[in-house]
């Protein structure tokens, strides 16, 4: 039996023109998703009778991660002074203004390179110039998910990227005939595809995704259901 499905929500025009005012988002619940669990099995009962060829299914590539094992208890990291010091000095919202993350950006990329990052950014920041640490750390830091905000009892787990997201949606995409998209969205008006089935617009699927319809807390709807109610074909496939 599928998970009881969220109201469809319009996703209104945001920078890619009319077109998008035809796009509608439903959030679609599941069980708690576990490390080792069929993840293509639980998205296919999911969708039954809500996704159809035609839709775009996004997945939340936490969802993805956790049902690979991709996940590491906080309380088993012992953050270094460095990270206490750096976290302490970070964004709020910031993956790394939790010392764990941060040590665990420090394992991956080693002292002198995130000092040197931590230093640029700064300077960065004087001179009007944002986000260098990111710029310079890029997939040592991109690859994980701060535990702030996340669905209990993953409250204080840190969330690596998820292997192979490029197979995990095609293989979606082959089990429920509809096309996938394996997402990274937040809060703040970003969302970026990690991995899609053949067919997709990338840059489309992103900003349809940029509202974040999945939510970051106690909704348990780690996949969406992008619909096209306009004319035509859905402007979310190439």
């Amino acid at each position: 039996m599928s998970a009881p499905a969220a109201v469809a929500r319009p996703i209104g025009p945001r920078g890619a023109g009319e077109r998008d005012s035809h796009l509608v988002a439903i959030p679609v619940r599941t069980r708690l998703i576990s490390a080792g669990d069929d993840l293509l099995g639980i998205v296919a009962d999911a969708i039954e009778g809500i996704a159809r060829p035609g839709d775009v299914l996004a997945v939340s590539e936490t969802a993805v991660a956790i049902a690979q094992g991709q996940a590491i208890a906080a309380e088993t990291i012992r953050p270094s002074k460095l990270a206490y010091a750096m976290a302490r000095r970070s964004d709020p919202l910031a993956t790394v203004n939790q010392p764990e993350s941060l040590q665990l950006v420090i394992d991956r990329a080693g002292v002198w390179k995130v000092l040197f990052a931590g230093v640029m950014h700064a300077a960065g920041r004087v001179a009007g110039r944002r986000g260098m640490f990111y710029e310079i750390l890029g997939s040592d830091i991109a690859a994980l998910d701060g535990y702030t905000g996340t669905l209990p009892p993953f409250e204080r787990t840190i969330v690596f990227a998820p292997l192979e997201p490029e197979r995990v949606a095609s293989e979606i995409a082959e089990r429920t005939s509809v096309a996938c998209a394996i997402v990274d969205a937040n809060d703040l008006g970003r969302a970026k595809v990690l991995g899609a089935s053949p067919g997709l617009d990338v840059p489309a699927v992103e900003r349809a995704l940029a509202r974040n319809p999945h939510g970051n807390g106690d909704e348990q709807t780690p996949i969406v259901v992008l619909k096209w109610r306009g004319i035509g074909r859905s402007p979310l496939l190439a």
